[in-house]
């Protein structure tokens, strides 16, 4: 059956069931599951805005896509670490099934290893063994040819393989001991529910984003913010990190052997707390990104 035109789809309801996997796909390609989230936010900014003027778009789902995969490029050009995009070889091979055993590797790779992959072999990799994609919508969301995928792909899954061999022995960076204290402080009277020491300790300008949900600005917007976590007692914080940087993992207290369920990034400035991000309502970042929790 082919899929509804997005003149026919609830748009709304359309991205809320493909951000994670949206989100998922930006993350494997730029590296990271906090900078994918970036993408995906500026990706949809762009699909909204082409939609104001877009005629009736019969795969979304592949529009969509396409929208990400064009803008997660533009990031990495940004960032000046892009590849080559186009094989010097297009030969024609064969893009074999996966065993079910290769298939779960692949997509238990860590974002760093995927960052190993000259761009075209990783995004085709992350479309058709990752997210499941046919060989048909891979070439539609890379706009290349089948021949050129098929190269991609098994260039692509032989690196994983070599890669797979190696020792993952890269150094996980300590807190500093500012970053611990700060954040120690920031826990400790959080997980006591001592929500008006927290709030002392924000700036007046402070910024807050509830990823996926909204955006608060200053000392009385965002005190709402604590408000509502008071009401609710799903949460126990613990000081970390996320992809290097520190953080705040948030698990379940019913949970005791569980895994983080997401986590909170926060920015200093002048001793004063200036930005919050709370990603209790885009629990799929933290899928594949490396938590761990401070032993200082």
């Amino acid at each position: 059956m082919a899929p509804d035109p997005l003149a026919t789809v609830d748009i709304e309801a359309l991205l809320a069931r493909l951000r994670p996997k949206l989100h998922r796909y930006c993350a494997r390609m730029v590296g990271s599951a906090i900078d994918g989230e970036d993408v995906l936010q500026d990706a949809l900014i762009k699909a909204m805005e082409a939609l104001q003027s877009a005629a009736p778009i019969v795969n979304p789902e592949g529009w969509l896509f396409r929208i990400a995969h064009n803008t997660a490029l533009d990031f990495l050009r940004r960032r000046n670490r892009q590849e080559a995009l186009h094989s010097a070889e297009e030969v024609e091979m064969i893009a074999d099934q996966l065993d079910d055993v290769e298939s779960r590797q692949i997509a238990a790779t860590s974002l760093r290893t995927f960052m190993r992959l000259p761009v075209t072999q990783r995004s085709s990799v992350i479309l058709m063994d990752v997210l499941g994609c046919s060989l048909a919508e891979v070439c539609d969301i890379m706009d290349f040819s089948l021949p050129a995928v098929k190269a991609a792909l098994h260039r692509g899954r032989a690196q994983l393989r070599e890669f797979a061999g190696e020792p993952d022995d890269v150094p996980q960076p300590g807190l500093s001991d500012a970053d611990r204290t700060r954040l120690n402080a920031y826990v400790g009277h959080f997980n006591a529910r001592d929500f008006d020491a927290i709030r002392a300790m924000i700036a007046d300008d402070v910024r807050l984003e509830l990823v996926n949900r909204t955006r608060l600005k200053g000392r009385a917007e965002v005190s709402t913010y604590f408000g509502n976590y008071s009401k609710i007692s799903d949460w126990h914080l613990v000081t970390g990190q996320v992809e290097g940087r520190p953080a705040i993992l948030v698990f379940d207290p019913n949970e005791p052997n569980g895994r983080a369920k997401y986590f909170m990034l926060l920015n200093w400035s002048a001793d004063k707390l200036a930005t919050i991000r709370d990603f209790r309502h885009a629990a799929y970042v933290i899928d594949g990104a490396e938590c761990v929790v401070d032993g200082g």
